[in-house]
C-alpha cells in the first residue's frame, strides 16, 4: 500500500464531501432541496451559481407531446441523486440548495414543457428500481445509457460523458487501456453504478492472465470514495469523466488518467414511458435556442455536448 497523502492536502470542500452526502433524503420542488449536512465546493470555496434557466420560455409544440394527464396536472415527480461532486450535482453551503449540471438541465426542460418539478433526493442505486414501481416519473444521476439498462429503462439523452480513472499523484499508472492493468489493485467506485458492473464483469481478465484479481471497493456514499484514495485504502477510482476531471482540479495530489469508455447520459424513465418524446423535443429546443450551450459552459463540460437528443440509443461501443 502506498503512503497516504497528508490530510492537510485535502481541500476544505472535499473534507466536507462525506457529510454532504450522508443526508440525501429530503423533498423539495423546483431547483432546491432540503437536507442536512455541509456542501462541497471547489478550491475557491464556491460553486457556479449563474442563472441560465429562468429565462427559458415554454415551447407549446414540445408541451403538446406530453400525455394529457401530465399537462393537466402540471407537475412531475423527479428523483435526483446528489453525488456531492460537481459538475453533476452538489449542495451549496446552505446545505439545502442543490446545484449542478443535472439540476440545470432538468429545470430547463421543465420550463420548456411548462411543468413544475417535485424533486426528491434519493440514493443512486435506488432510483432506477423506483421508476419501475411508479414512485417517481423520472430520475437524474448522470445515468449512462447501456444496453443492459435499456432492457428495463427508457432514456432521453442530454450529454455524452462516460467512464474514466483517477489515481494519486504518486501512482505508477499513466493511462488505463485494459483491465489487466488493474490486477492486484484496489479499485474504488460507486455502488449500483455502471462502473461497478463493468469492473465485476471484467475481473476474469486477471485470472485469465494468471494474475491476482483486482478488488472492487464500492461506496454507497460518493463522498467516501475520495478519502479512500487519498488515505491509501484504494489505489484507483473509476467514475464519470466529467466528475473525475472536476475532482482532480479541486484536490491536490491526484491525477486524471483519461477517458476509458464514452457513454451517452440521459433522463431515466420507466420502460414504455409516454414522456420521452416531449423530453426529447425539449432538450432539442434547448440546443437550438442556446440554453444548452450556456449550461455546459457554466459547468465546464462543453466536451460532453451532443448534437441532438435521442431516445434510448444503443450503447456506444469503442
Amino acid at each position: 500500500m502506498r503512503t497516504p497523502l497528508p490530510s492537510r492536502r485535502l481541500t476544505t470542500a472535499f473534507a466536507l464531501l462525506t457529510a454532504a452526502t450522508l443526508t440525501l433524503t429530503a423533498c423539495g420542488s423546483g431547483d432546491s432541496t432540503t437536507a442536512g449536512g455541509a456542501a462541497p465546493a471547489g478550491k475557491s470555496g464556491k460553486l457556479p451559481t449563474t442563472d441560465v434557466v429562468s429565462s427559458v420560455a415554454k415551447d407549446d409544440k414540445a408541451a403538446r407531446l406530453l400525455p394529457a394527464d401530465v399537462r393537466d396536472r402540471g407537475t412531475l415527480r423527479i428523483a435526483t441523486s446528489v453525488g456531492g461532486t460537481p459538475p453533476g450535482s452538489a449542495y451549496l453551503p446552505d446545505g439545502r440548495t442543490v446545484v449542478g449540471q443535472d439540476i440545470d438541465f432538468a429545470n430547463a426542460v421543465a420550463k420548456v414543457l411548462g411543468l413544475r418539478l417535485k424533486r426528491e433526493t434519493a440514493s443512486f442505486e435506488a432510483i432506477l428500481p423506483s421508476l419501475d414501481s411508479g414512485k417517481y416519473d423520472l430520475g437524474t444521476g448522470n445515468f449512462g445509457v447501456t444496453d443492459e439498462r435499456r432492457r428495463t429503462i427508457d432514456f432521453v439523452t442530454y450529454i455524452n460523458d462516460g467512464q474514466g480513472f483517477a489515481v494519486r499523484a504518486d501512482s505508477k499508472l499513466k493511462k488505463i487501456t485494459d483491465f489487466a492493468q488493474l490486477c492486484g489493485l484496489n479499485v474504488a467506485t460507486g455502488a449500483g453504478t455502471t462502473f461497478e458492473v463493468t469492473l465485476e464483469d471484467n475481473k476474469h481478465v486477471c485470472s485469465d492472465a494468471g494474475k491476482k484479481p483486482y478488488s472492487v471497493k464500492t461506496y454507497t456514499e460518493p463522498g467516501a470514495i475520495w478519502p479512500s484514495l487519498q488515505q491509501g485504502r484504494s489505489d484507483v477510482v473509476m467514475s464519470t469523466i466529467n466528475g473525475l476531471r472536476y475532482a482532480v482540479r479541486q484536490q491536490e495530489g491526484l491525477r486524471f488518467l483519461g477517458e476509458f469508455h464514452r457513454l451517452d447520459v440521459g433522463f431515466a424513465f420507466k420502460k414504455g414511458t409516454k414522456l420521452a418524446p416531449a423530453f426529447q423535443a425539449a432538450v432539442n429546443r434547448l440546443i437550438e435556442d442556446g440554453t444548452y450551450d450556456r449550461i455546459l459552459k457554466k459547468w465546464g463540460t462543453r466536451a460532453s455536448a451532443i448534437e441532438k437528443s435521442r431516445i434510448s440509443p444503443p450503447e456506444i461501443k469503442d
